[in-house]
Protein backbone atom coordinates (compact mmCIF):
# COMPACT_ATOMS: atom_id res chain seq x y z
CA UNK A 1 0.00 0.00 0.00
CA UNK A 2 1.53 3.71 -1.06
CA UNK A 3 0.45 5.49 1.57
CA UNK A 4 1.64 8.73 0.47
CA UNK A 5 -0.78 8.12 -2.82
CA UNK A 6 -4.20 8.23 -0.61
CA UNK A 7 -5.32 11.74 -0.73
CA UNK A 8 -8.51 13.34 -1.00
CA UNK A 9 -9.56 16.60 -2.55
CA UNK A 10 -12.02 18.85 -0.42
CA UNK A 11 -14.66 20.37 -2.79
CA UNK A 12 -18.38 20.70 -0.19
CA UNK A 13 -18.02 24.14 0.88
CA UNK A 14 -15.69 27.69 2.28
CA UNK A 15 -15.27 29.07 5.57
CA UNK A 16 -16.19 33.16 5.07
CA UNK A 17 -15.58 35.32 8.12
CA UNK A 18 -18.76 36.96 6.78
CA UNK A 19 -20.82 34.00 7.55
CA UNK A 20 -19.20 33.46 11.47
CA UNK A 21 -21.22 33.79 14.19
CA UNK A 22 -19.47 36.23 16.85
CA UNK A 23 -20.13 33.89 19.41
CA UNK A 24 -17.91 30.81 19.07
CA UNK A 25 -20.49 29.15 21.05
CA UNK A 26 -23.23 29.47 18.57
CA UNK A 27 -20.70 28.91 15.73
CA UNK A 28 -20.18 25.36 16.79
CA UNK A 29 -23.89 24.73 17.36
CA UNK A 30 -24.43 26.26 14.02
CA UNK A 31 -21.51 23.53 13.01
CA UNK A 32 -23.11 20.46 15.24
CA UNK A 33 -26.56 21.26 14.24
CA UNK A 34 -25.26 20.42 10.35
CA UNK A 35 -23.62 16.85 11.96
CA UNK A 36 -27.18 15.62 13.01
CA UNK A 37 -28.97 16.89 9.88
CA UNK A 38 -26.42 14.68 7.69
CA UNK A 39 -26.65 11.75 10.07
CA UNK A 40 -23.24 11.17 11.01
CA UNK A 41 -22.04 8.42 13.17
CA UNK A 42 -21.22 9.50 17.01
CA UNK A 43 -20.90 13.38 16.11
CA UNK A 44 -20.51 14.23 19.63
CA UNK A 45 -17.29 11.69 19.18
CA UNK A 46 -14.13 14.02 20.09
CA UNK A 47 -10.59 13.15 20.63
CA UNK A 48 -9.64 14.58 24.18
CA UNK A 49 -5.69 15.79 24.20
CA UNK A 50 -3.99 15.85 28.05
CA UNK A 51 -0.75 16.21 29.19
CA UNK A 52 1.38 15.72 32.34
CA UNK A 53 2.70 18.95 34.44
CA UNK A 54 6.27 17.53 32.59
CA UNK A 55 4.10 17.87 29.41
CA UNK A 56 4.00 14.18 28.62
CA UNK A 57 1.06 14.12 26.05
CA UNK A 58 -1.93 11.37 25.73
CA UNK A 59 -5.24 11.14 23.74
CA UNK A 60 -8.42 9.21 23.63
CA UNK A 61 -11.32 9.41 21.90
CA UNK A 62 -14.81 10.54 24.45
CA UNK A 63 -18.49 11.30 24.06
CA UNK A 64 -19.52 14.80 24.55
CA UNK A 65 -22.56 14.87 26.85
CA UNK A 66 -23.60 18.68 27.06
CA UNK A 67 -22.20 22.36 26.07
CA UNK A 68 -23.53 25.29 26.77
CA UNK A 69 -21.75 28.80 27.42
CA UNK A 70 -20.09 27.57 30.15
CA UNK A 71 -18.61 24.74 28.44
CA UNK A 72 -18.04 21.26 26.85
CA UNK A 73 -18.64 18.35 29.10
CA UNK A 74 -17.93 14.73 29.13
CA UNK A 75 -17.68 11.78 31.71
CA UNK A 76 -14.91 9.20 33.21
CA UNK A 77 -12.91 7.89 35.93
CA UNK A 78 -11.31 10.61 38.21
CA UNK A 79 -7.84 8.28 37.95
CA UNK A 80 -7.74 6.94 35.00
CA UNK A 81 -5.18 8.26 33.12
CA UNK A 82 -7.12 11.52 31.74
CA UNK A 83 -8.06 12.03 35.11
CA UNK A 84 -4.80 11.86 36.97
CA UNK A 85 -2.93 14.33 34.30
CA UNK A 86 -6.09 16.77 34.72
CA UNK A 87 -5.67 16.62 37.59
CA UNK A 88 -1.80 17.87 37.76
CA UNK A 89 -2.11 20.53 34.23
CA UNK A 90 -5.93 21.17 34.08
CA UNK A 91 -5.15 22.62 30.60
CA UNK A 92 -6.73 20.66 27.53
CA UNK A 93 -7.83 20.44 24.09
CA UNK A 94 -11.19 18.85 22.27
CA UNK A 95 -10.92 17.88 18.45
CA UNK A 96 -14.19 17.54 16.67
CA UNK A 97 -13.12 15.59 13.28
CA UNK A 98 -16.76 15.29 10.88
CA UNK A 99 -14.76 13.74 7.72
CA UNK A 100 -18.12 13.57 5.90
CA UNK A 101 -18.39 17.54 6.40
CA UNK A 102 -14.73 17.59 5.57
CA UNK A 103 -14.72 19.91 9.00
CA UNK A 104 -13.05 19.95 12.34
CA UNK A 105 -13.72 21.78 15.35
CA UNK A 106 -10.39 22.00 17.82
CA UNK A 107 -11.57 23.16 21.31
CA UNK A 108 -8.58 24.23 23.97
CA UNK A 109 -9.04 25.90 27.64
CA UNK A 110 -8.97 24.80 31.01
CA UNK A 111 -10.93 21.41 32.66
CA UNK A 112 -12.58 21.47 36.28
CA UNK A 113 -15.12 19.08 37.30
CA UNK A 114 -19.02 19.30 36.98
CA UNK A 115 -20.73 19.23 40.41
CA UNK A 116 -21.61 15.94 41.86
CA UNK A 117 -25.73 16.94 41.00
CA UNK A 118 -24.77 17.40 37.30
CA UNK A 119 -22.79 13.76 37.43
CA UNK A 120 -25.09 12.13 39.69
CA UNK A 121 -27.89 12.88 37.00
CA UNK A 122 -26.22 12.06 34.33
CA UNK A 123 -25.04 8.82 36.04
CA UNK A 124 -28.51 8.09 36.54
CA UNK A 125 -29.79 8.13 33.24
CA UNK A 126 -27.13 5.59 31.72
CA UNK A 127 -27.96 2.08 30.62
CA UNK A 128 -27.49 -0.33 33.87
CA UNK A 129 -24.67 -1.99 32.43
CA UNK A 130 -22.83 1.22 32.06
CA UNK A 131 -23.60 2.00 35.74
CA UNK A 132 -22.51 -1.04 37.18
CA UNK A 133 -19.09 -1.05 34.47
CA UNK A 134 -18.13 2.69 36.36
CA UNK A 135 -18.47 1.28 39.64
CA UNK A 136 -16.29 -1.82 39.01
CA UNK A 137 -13.22 -0.88 36.40
CA UNK A 138 -10.40 0.59 37.45
CA UNK A 139 -9.57 2.47 34.40
CA UNK A 140 -6.19 3.00 32.80
CA UNK A 141 -5.02 0.17 35.38
CA UNK A 142 -3.48 -3.36 34.34
CA UNK A 143 -5.98 -5.85 35.29
CA UNK A 144 -5.52 -10.04 35.14
CA UNK A 145 -8.07 -10.84 33.12
CA UNK A 146 -11.50 -10.67 30.85
CA UNK A 147 -12.86 -13.16 33.19
CA UNK A 148 -11.94 -11.28 36.13
CA UNK A 149 -14.02 -7.54 35.40
CA UNK A 150 -17.22 -9.82 33.87
CA UNK A 151 -16.63 -11.44 37.36
CA UNK A 152 -16.90 -8.10 39.51
CA UNK A 153 -19.57 -6.90 37.66
CA UNK A 154 -21.52 -9.92 38.21
CA UNK A 155 -20.59 -9.31 41.56
CA UNK A 156 -22.02 -5.94 41.81
CA UNK A 157 -25.39 -6.86 39.46
CA UNK A 158 -26.05 -8.72 42.36
CA UNK A 159 -25.54 -6.21 44.91
CA UNK A 160 -26.89 -3.29 43.56
CA UNK A 161 -29.57 -4.66 40.83
CA UNK A 162 -31.13 -2.31 39.12
CA UNK A 163 -30.19 0.64 41.39
CA UNK A 164 -25.86 1.22 42.02
CA UNK A 165 -24.82 4.30 43.18
CA UNK A 166 -22.96 6.77 41.34
CA UNK A 167 -18.99 5.97 42.55
CA UNK A 168 -17.13 8.68 44.18
CA UNK A 169 -14.26 8.44 41.50
CA UNK A 170 -16.42 8.87 38.51
CA UNK A 171 -17.78 11.86 37.44
CA UNK A 172 -17.98 15.08 34.57
CA UNK A 173 -15.29 17.39 33.46
CA UNK A 174 -16.35 20.77 32.14
CA UNK A 175 -13.64 22.10 29.75
CA UNK A 176 -14.15 25.93 29.77
CA UNK A 177 -12.70 27.76 26.39
CA UNK A 178 -9.98 30.11 25.75
CA UNK A 179 -9.41 29.05 22.33
CA UNK A 180 -11.86 27.59 19.20
CA UNK A 181 -10.54 26.66 15.62
CA UNK A 182 -12.72 26.10 12.94
CA UNK A 183 -11.63 24.54 9.92
CA UNK A 184 -13.24 23.62 6.78
CA UNK A 185 -11.35 21.67 3.96
CA UNK A 186 -11.28 23.16 0.99
CA UNK A 187 -9.60 22.81 -3.05
CA UNK A 188 -5.53 22.57 -3.43
CA UNK A 189 -5.06 22.20 0.23
CA UNK A 190 -5.92 25.54 0.70
CA UNK A 191 -7.86 25.09 3.23
CA UNK A 192 -9.97 27.67 5.95
CA UNK A 193 -8.95 28.20 9.31
CA UNK A 194 -10.78 30.74 11.73
CA UNK A 195 -9.38 30.49 15.17
CA UNK A 196 -11.57 32.83 18.00
CA UNK A 197 -9.17 33.93 20.98
CA UNK A 198 -10.87 35.04 23.88
CA UNK A 199 -9.57 38.59 25.33
CA UNK A 200 -10.98 39.34 28.39
CA UNK A 201 -14.78 38.87 28.09
CA UNK A 202 -14.71 39.29 24.07
CA UNK A 203 -13.52 37.21 21.60
CA UNK A 204 -11.27 38.14 18.31
CA UNK A 205 -11.55 36.16 15.48
CA UNK A 206 -8.76 35.46 13.48
CA UNK A 207 -7.97 33.64 9.93
CA UNK A 208 -4.83 31.11 9.90
CA UNK A 209 -2.75 30.12 6.70
CA UNK A 210 -3.71 26.34 6.52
Amino acid sequence: MDLAALRQEYMRAGLHEKDLDADPFVQFDHWFEETLQAGLTLPNAMTLATATKKGRPSARTVLLKGFDAHGFVFYTHYRSRKGREIEENPQAMLLFCWTELERQVGIEGRVTQVSAAESDEYFSSRPLGSRLSAIISPQSEPVDSREDLEKKLGEASKRWRDSPPRPPHWGGYRLAPERFEFWQGRKDRLHDRLCYRKLGDAWKIERLAP
